[in-house]
C-alpha cells in the first residue's frame, strides 16, 4: 500500500500539466474530464489507504528522495499517512472530485476552460502534498503552493478589476500570516535541531515554556491567514470573486482548513503551552462571533456563505484552543460537505438566475429549482446545527467540549454564534427560494441546472445529512473518537505515557492530575442537556428568520431593527469596519512611507548622489578637456611651467622657513 501513496498527488499533477501544455490547442473541452478522472483516481487510492488505516495503528510511509542533504541538516521528501492525514485525504479528494464534475457544467463555454482545469487540479496536488508531508519544511512549501493556486483561481477573471484586487488582497494577507509561520518553523529547527514531525515533537518537553509558547504562536499566525481568523480573515469574503467551484473547493472545504489541520498536526506543541492555546481559543471565539454577525447583514448569497465559512472555521479553531481536538476535526469533516454543498448550491442559483447574486432580486425560486432547493435546504439545516443533520453532532461536541474543559465563556459565545448561524441560514433560504418573485420575469427566466451540476449536489447532500450521525454516535464516543484517539491520546506520566502524532513520534503526557482532567467521563445528562440546548438555540434562530421573512411580523421586521440599530447596523454591515481600520492604520501609512522612500530617499538621495557624482565628473572633465588643445607648443609650455613650479617648491621647502 505504501507504494501507492505517490499516485495520490501525482495524478492531479499530471492532469494539470497535460491541460496546461496541450489544453489550448489540442485538448480544449476534454480538459475538464481529464482533470475529473485524475482527481477521481486520487479518491480511489485515498479510499484504499483509508480502509487500510481503519484496521491498523501503523502509519504508512513512502520515501521518495532526500530533498535537502546538507551535513546534519536532512530534509526527506516522504509521504506519510496516519489516521489524521487519512481523514483529511478523504475530505480533500471527495469534495475535489465532486467539485471537478460540477465545474464541467458550470464553466462550460468559458474561453479559459483549459486554464481553469489546469489551476484546479494543481491546487488539489498542492493540498494533497501538504496533507501527506511528514515535516514542516515540505508542509510549508506546499502551504505556499496552495496560496499561489488560490491567487490564480480568485483572479481567474483577470479582466475584472475586482477579481484582480481580491486576488492581490488574498495573496498579501496570507503572506503576513505565512511570514510568522516561516519564523516559527525556523525557531523550531533552531531549538529542536529538526523539522521532521517525529524528531521535533520528541524534543518539545526539553524546551522552556517561553520557547514553546512562541513556536506555537508563530505557527498559529500562519493558521490565522490560511484559515481566515482574526485579524487576517478579511481576504476570504472578497475571494468570492473567483468562480463558484473555486469557492466551494478552496474557500470552504480544503485550503481554509489547512490551518486547522496544521494546528492539529502540531498537537504536541500546542498541548504543551496553555497560554498559546488560550490565544487560539480567544481568536477562534472572536472570529466565530464577528463573522456570524456580519453574515446576517449581507445580501450577496455567496458572501453570506463566505462569512458562514469564517464563522465555522472559528468554531474549529476555538475547539483546538480549548482542547477539544477530536470535535474540531469532526467539525472539519462535516463542514467540508455541507459548506461545499452550500457554495455549489449558490452557484446553481446564480447559474439559473443568469449571474444574479443579490438575494433582494430573487425570491420564489423553489418551484424553478427543486433539486437545488432541497439540497441547499439540507446543507443550510446542517450548517445551522439542526438535529439530526451533520452539523448538529460536531458543533454540539465542540460546545460541550469547551464547557467540560472549563472554558464556559467560550461555550456561551459558541451558543450565541449558533443562534446567528441558524438565523442567517434561514434568511438565505427564505429570501432566495420562498416568497414573492422579486426579479424581472420578462428578462430573467430561472431554471434548474443541468445534471452535471445537480448530481454533485445530491451526492454532497447525503453526507451533509447522515455523516454526523454515522461518525458521532454515540455522542462523545462515536467512531471518529476511536479512529482519531491515537493522534490525541494522553496517559499518565507514571506509565511513561506517550502520544502518537506523526511517524514514530512520542511525547510525554501531562501530569497525572491533568491527564485525569483531560480524560472526561461525560455523563448522559450532560450530553442530553447540551444536545437539547443547542437544538433549541438553532431552532430559535431559524424561527426568528421565519417570523421576519415569511410571516412578516412587525416586531421582527429587518428594516425596523436596522433603523433602530442605526450606526451599529452600518458598523456590522461594513464588516466591523476592519477594512477601513486596516486602510487607515496600515495601508495608508505604508503608502505614505513608500512615497517618501520613492520621492525623497530613492529619487533625491540615492539617485541624486549617483547622478551628482556623475555630474561632477562630467563638469570636471569638460573643463579639463580644454587643456588638451593638440598644439605641441602648449604642451611644452605646460611642461616648462610644471618644472618651474617643482623647482620653486623645492627651494622653498629647503629655505630657513621650513628648517
Amino acid at each position: 500500500m505504501e507504494d501507492l501513496l505517490v499516485l495520490i498527488p501525482l495524478l492531479p499533477l499530471a492532469a494539470a500539466l497535460i491541460n496546461f501544455l496541450f489544453g489550448r490547442w489540442f485538448i480544449r473541452d476534454l480538459a475538464g474530464p481529464i482533470a475529473s478522472v485524475a482527481v477521481f483516481g486520487s479518491w480511489v487510492i485515498s479510499l484504499l489507504v483509508f480502509i487500510d488505516q481503519l484496521d491498523s495503528d501503523e502509519p504508512l510511509t513512502q520515501h521518495l528522495y532526500t530533498w535537502l542533504p546538507a551535513g546534519d541538516f536532512q530534509v526527506p521528501m516522504n509521504l506519510y499517512v496516519d489516521h489524521l492525514s487519512a481523514t483529511m485525504l478523504m475530505v480533500v479528494t471527495t469534495v475535489s472530485t465532486l467539485v471537478h464534475v460540477y465545474a464541467n457544467g458550470y464553466m462550460k463555454g468559458d474561453p479559459g476552460f483549459y486554464r481553469f482545469f489546469s489551476y484546479l487540479p494543481l491546487f488539489v496536488f498542492s493540498m494533497l502534498m501538504l496533507v501527506l508531508a511528514d515535516n514542516f519544511l515540505v508542509l510549508f512549501i506546499f502551504w505556499e503552493a496552495v496560496g499561489l493556486c488560490s491567487y490564480l483561481l480568485i483572479g481567474y477573471y483577470f479582466r475584472r478589476h475586482s477579481a484582480n484586487q481580491a486576488a492581490k488582497k488574498a495573496f498579501i494577507v496570507n503572506r503576513i500570516g505565512d511570514f510568522g509561520f516561516g519564523i516559527g518553523v525556523m525557531l523550531l529547527f533552531v531549538k529542536t535541531g529538526s523539522v521532521v514531525f517525529s524528531e521535533a515533537f520528541a524534543a518539545i518537553p526539553s524546551l522552556s515554556d517561553t520557547t514553546v509558547f512562541w513556536i506555537a504562536v508563530l505557527l498559529f499566525t500562519g493558521a490565522c491567514g490560511k484559515s481566515a481568523q482574526l485579524p487576517l480573515f478579511v481576504w476570504l469574503p472578497d475571494a468570492m470573486e473567483g468562480p463558484t467551484p473555486v469557492s466551494a473547493l478552496i474557500h470552504a472545504a480544503t485550503m481554509v482548513t489547512a490551518g486547522v489541520y496544521m494546528v492539529a498536526r502540531s498537537f504536541p506543541i500546542f498541548d504543551a503551552s496553555d497560554d498559546a492555546r488560550l490565544i487560539v481559543a480567544i481568536i477562534g471565539a472572536a472570529t466565530a462571533f464577528i463573522a456570524a454577525t456580519v453574515g446576517i447583514t449581507q445580501f450577496d448569497i455567496k458572501r453570506v456563505v463566505a462569512y458562514s465559512t469564517v464563522s465555522q472555521l472559528g468554531f474549529m479553531v476555538f475547539a483546538l484552543g480549548v482542547g477539544a481536538w477530536i470535535p474540531a476535526i469532526f467539525h472539519l469533516v462535516t463542514h467540508a460537505f455541507f459548506k461545499g454543498l452550500l457554495f455549489l448550491g449558490s452557484g446553481s442559483v446564480i447559474h439559473g438566475m443568469h449571474e444574479e447574486q443579490d438575494m433582494r432580486r430573487m425570491g420564489g425560486l423553489k418551484k424553478y429549482m427543486p433539486i437545488t432547493y432541497w439540497t441547499f435546504l439540507i446543507a443550510a439545516l446542517a450548517n445551522a446545527g439542526i438535529f439530526p443533520l451533520a452539523g448538529f453532532w460536531s458543533k454540539d461536541e465542540i460546545l460541550l467540549g469547551a464547557w467540560l474543559e472549563h472554558y464556559e465563556w467560550v461555550s456561551i459565545i459558541g451558543f450565541i454564534t449558533a443562534f446567528f448561524t441558524a438565523l442567517y441560514m434561514a434568511r438565505v433560504i427564505y429570501l432566495t427560494f420562498h416568497g414573492e418573485e422579486r426579479f424581472d420575469t420578462r428578462a430573467i427566466h430561472p431554471h434548474e441546472s443541468p445534471r452535471v451540476m445537480t448530481i454533485p449536489l445530491i451526492l454532497l447532500a447525503i453526507p451533509s445529512a447522515v455523516i454526523g450521525l454515522g461518525m458521532g454516535w454515540p455522542p462523545e464516543e462515536g467512531w471518529i473518537h476511536d479512529f482519531l484517539e491515537p493522534n490525541f491520546h494522553h496517559e499518565s506520566a507514571d506509565d511513561h505515557a506517550r502520544v502518537a502524532i506523526g511517524p514514530e513520534v512520542t511525547f510525554a503526557a501531562a501530569q497525572e492530575g491533568e491527564a485525569e482532567e483531560g480524560g472526561h467521563h461525560v455523563s448522559n445528562t450532560q450530553i442530553i442537556t447540551f444536545g437539547v440546548l443547542s437544538t433549541l438555540v438553532a431552532v430559535a434562530g431559524w424561527m426568528v428568520a421565519y417570523g421576519a421573512y415569511v410571516k412578516k411580523m412587525p416586531a421582527l421586521s429587518p428594516e425596523v431593527w436596522a433603523a433602530r440599530a442605526g450606526g451599529l447596523y452600518t458598523f456590522i454591515y461594513r464588516k466591523w469596519m476592519l477594512d477601513e481600520l486596516y486602510e487607515k492604520a496600515i495601508v495608508h501609512p505604508l503608502y505614505v512611507l513608500s512615497q517618501f522612500l520613492w520621492r525623497i530617499v530613492d529619487v533625491r538621495i540615492i539617485d541624486g548622489t549617483v547622478n551628482g557624482v556623475a555630474g561632477a565628473v562630467g563638469f570636471t572633465s569638460s573643463r579639463l578637456r580644454r587643456v588638451q588643445t593638440g598644439f605641441v607648443a602648449n604642451y611644452a609650455l605646460a611642461i616648462a611651467l610644471g618644472a618651474v613650479i617643482i623647482v620653486g617648491a623645492f627651494f622653498v621647502f629647503q629655505s630657513d622657513l621650513f628648517a
